[in-house]
């Protein structure tokens, strides 16, 4: 199994969290259910092999992705193939920064698998046959590194509305239990409705949206390490109004109770096994 990370230097550093690739992996599932997470990923395939998206509930295949595609916020868990036999190259984009590279609003990758050519045109395509081409590893994030630089362009100085609503990210990212998006509108100087289209814009949902995703990943990040739950206290400490509240969040992110989870949960936060 080969598994690399990349961190680009300035000015992606500012919009990318990591590059990573990975090939032979070798899971004992072959799907799993990946959980709303606030993140907007790049995935480039290098293989020749479909993958699929697959119902929730039935698990049959309902969208086949093929060479690169887009992956943006999402508030329901999705279930995709586990990483068996894949060999690919991923971009993820820091929470509430990969706008300066796409031509549309991030809203409209929102709860959505997108195939990439759609998005940035046969440049993408161009990208997969340099990858395919690379002798290093190295080469490859250099590869994506360029192609990034390319598509942000000017967009990567921001303006004073994206720096804003960055602010605001970093802010219910920081304090997901404090945090008063009435008190965050009135920080920025904008009014509550233009706040929302700023951030819904930029990131892809409201603000109120991704507070609710940002208190679930509180929640099952506490979880991780726990030997023994108290739901009521739990919810609490995730910013959660009540125990009522906190399981029907938890349930509409995950597709499962606080207490399946736990039994079924894997070892990587956010990738649940399901077959």
């Amino acid at each position: 199994m080969i598994f690399r990370s990349h961190r680009p230097a300035f000015p992606l550093s500012g919009f990318i969290e990591a590059f990573f690739y990975f090939e032979g992996l070798s899971p004992a599932h072959s799907l799993e259910r990946f959980l709303p997470d606030g993140n907007t990923e790049l995935l480039i395939d290098l293989t020749d092999a479909p993958q699929h998206i697959h119902d929730n509930v039935t698990l049959k295949a309902i969208q086949t992705c093929r060479r690169a595609w887009v992956s943006g916020v999402r508030t329901r868990p999705i279930t995709i193939p586990s990483g068996r036999g894949s060999r690919m190259m991923v971009a993820a984009f820091k929470k509430g920064t990969a706008h300066p590279f796409y031509p549309f609003p991030m809203s409209e990758l929102t709860d959505s698998v997108v195939m990439a050519d759609l998005v940035f045109g046969n440049s993408i395509l161009d990208l997969r046959e340099q990858l395919l081409a690379a002798k290093t590893v190295g080469e490859m994030f250099c590869r994506v590194e360029m192609f990034l630089l390319g598509r942000g362009k000017r967009r990567l100085h921001s303006e004073e509305s994206s720096r804003c609503v960055e602010y605001s990210v970093a802010r219910i990212l920081h304090q997901p239990t404090m945090v008063n998006l009435q008190d965050l509108s009135d920080q920025i100087g904008y009014s509550q409705k233009h706040f929302i289209e700023l951030f819904k814009k930029q990131v892809g949902v409201t603000p109120k949206q991704y507070l609710r995703i940002t208190r679930f990943q509180k929640a099952i990040q506490e979880m991780e390490n726990a030997s023994s739950f108290d739901w009521s206290g739990l919810a609490r400490e995730s910013g959660f109004y009540d125990q009522a509240h906190f399981i029907h969040d938890f349930k509409d992110f995950s597709g499962f109770t606080p207490g399946e989870y736990v039994k079924r949960k894997g070892d990587t936060l956010n990738y649940v096994p399901v077959l």
